[in-house]
């Protein structure tokens, strides 16, 4: 497991100041302010390193990830060695907070798929204080209601689609959630995101570019060209 602080104390310290007033994570930001307080002394801010793994399946979940930036993928192993994304979060959302919702152990690995920021929280200060405010559990049984939604949609589409619909699909999403059309990935780790060799998101992602859907160099890909 790679857990990074935030480099130096006067970041931690910035990055404390910014979290009393308002949290770039969304589902932070759209709590009561009683419940955003109650959980405020205890958020801690943390560097997430891309390709860090958080936890790993069957492994105790023991702190919470709000996102403010960067993109976390939760990833399953198959049986044949290979590896694919069930779902993926970033500043709209919470990694580890089933815990509170008496699921204390990881179902899936989490590996940081872009790099960014997260605010961190003890999952026994979560279950408290999701114990102690019905609108805050409410939140949380409605995230993981969404979460399950998009790992069901994500199986779907793994199932009836192409690898070009499956890599599009992606990348969209992957956006979305990072704020930026240019992403830090390599082909090789592409593939084990939706579950594919590395020679076929070579051949799909130049199928993309020869479209001019998008912009492409080692380990760099440009959407911004790509409008929806």
């Amino acid at each position: 497991m790679v857990l990074v602080p935030a480099a130096g104390p006067d970041s931690h310290f910035i990055r404390s100041a910014i979290a009393v007033l308002q949290s770039p994570n969304r589902l932070l930001a759209s709590l009561p302010a009683a419940d955003f307080e109650a959980l405020r002394p205890y958020l801690e801010p943390l560097d997430l390193v891309q390709e860090a793994v958080l936890v790993e399946a069957g492994q105790p979940l023991k702190r919470v990830y709000f996102p403010e930036s960067g993109v976390i993928s939760l990833v399953v192993g198959l049986s044949d060695g290979r590896t694919v994304e069930v779902a993926m979060m970033g500043r709209d959302s919470v990694f580890g907070s089933s815990a509170a919702l008496d699921g204390q152990i990881s179902l899936t690995n989490a590996i940081v798929q872009m790099s960014g920021f997260a605010l961190t929280l003890d999952v026994g200060r979560l279950r408290v204080a999701a114990e102690e405010s019905l609108a805050f559990r409410t939140t949380l049984i409605r995230h993981e209601q969404a979460l399950f939604a998009q790992a069901q949609q994500t199986a779907a589409c793994n199932a009836s689609h192409s690898v070009e619909s499956r890599l599009a699909r992606w990348l969209l999403r992957a956006r979305d959630l990072s704020g930026s059309d240019h992403l830090p990935l390599t082909q090789e780790f592409l593939g084990q995101m939706i579950g594919v060799q590395r020679n076929s998101v070579s051949i799909v992602a130049h199928t993309l570019q020869q479209a001019g859907l998008i912009r492409y160099s080692r380990g760099q890909i440009d959407t911004s060209i790509f409008q929806v």
